[in-house]
């Protein structure tokens, strides 16, 4: 296959409790076994909590809003046009910093899994759960509701 446009009627969506996620190219969607691309909304006031993705290696690119980044322990204010890169096997998660919904591009590299994304929760362990408050839902749901 020479590759694949993707019209707005063709993108999977799934809302979750702390947002949305457009999927933009994976697996099932496009065939892609090199980048899973993710477009996601985040609620004021929520977020996606601390995990990892073992094998895969990302970039999370904000479009709008403000996003509270962590990369490990450091985190940083991101706002559109501002990005960061996770290397794979690194712990991280995105909060709604803004008082408006968030969106941000996520790329992972290469794909994995059914649905181009493997991820580890690891929201309940120390020192990730005494980082910030508890106002996110775990990310096991983003693999489970994918």
């Amino acid at each position: 296959m020479p590759g694949k446009f993707m019209s707005r009627a063709d993108v999977v969506s799934a809302v979750l409790d702390w947002g949305q996620l457009e999927w933009l190219s994976n697996p099932p969607a496009t065939g892609a076994k090199q980048l899973t691309v993710i477009a996601g909304d985040i609620f004021p006031g929520k977020g996606h909590a601390f995990h990892r993705h073992p094998d895969q290696e990302g970039v999370i690119f904000i479009v709008a809003g403000e996003i509270e980044q962590w990369i490990e322990r450091e985190k940083r204010v991101l706002r559109p046009g501002d990005s960061a890169f996770i290397p794979a096997g690194v712990v991280h998660a995105s909060f709604n910093a803004g008082a408006g919904e968030a969106r941000l591009l996520a790329i992972l590299s290469p794909c994995a899994g059914e649905m181009g994304i493997e991820q580890e929760d690891v929201s309940t362990e120390a020192p990730w759960n005494t980082l910030r408050n508890k106002e996110t839902t775990s990310s096991a749901e983003l693999s489970s509701r994918g």
